[in-house]
């Protein structure tokens, strides 16, 4: 094999790796792949009159001293509805924590039905220390979800985050 091919290759694999995460994370924003969930600038105009559990469930690491936790534990929503969620955290430290947000859907075939209009996720969140801060979620499911057969049934959606600390390189 020509060594000039062989440098291209080795060039173009390079690439394609640094590419890979930004590529992966379109992909699932705009397919809703693994339970990611989609963001709407506007509400939907169709409410449905069938009605979706939807679930909510909160997750730190264990090191982390917060509470974070939703204040209600579900809600039975219309499709096309817009609703909203509070999730609280709690710094049970003496010290200010820097937090940030992800979160997934559960079945993850739902993630692209599932819009939200403002989320706390991904943004840096400073909470102080024994400070309780209160996060809104508004959100509705696309009426779109009931004509996709591999969703057409859902009776029952879970929202997840999980709160991480955010460290500072030093």
């Amino acid at each position: 094999m020509n060594p000039k091919y062989l440098f291209i290759l080795v060039f173009a694999m390079i690439g394609l790796s640094f590419a890979s995460v930004p590529l992966y994370d379109l992909f699932c924003r705009v397919t809703g792949f693994g339970g990611t969930t989609q963001k709407s600038e506007k509400p939907s105009e169709i409410i449905i009159d069938k009605i979706v559990k939807v679930r909510f469930d909160s997750n730190t690491n264990n090191d982390l001293p917060v509470n974070f936790k939703p204040l209600d534990n579900f809600q039975n929503v219309k499709i096309g509805e817009v609703n909203n969620i509070i999730f609280e955290v709690k710094n049970e430290s003496d010290q200010p924590l820097e937090v940030i947000s992800t979160f997934n859907t559960s079945p993850p075939i739902v993630g692209k039905y599932f819009q939200k209009l403002q989320c706390f996720c991904f943004e840096k969140q400073t909470v102080k220390s024994n400070e309780i801060v209160k996060f809104n979620v508004a959100y509705y499911i696309d009426p779109k979800i009931i004509d996709d057969p591999a969703t057409k049934g859902t009776s029952e959606i879970t929202l997840s985050y999980s709160l991480f600390e955010v460290k500072n390189k030093s």
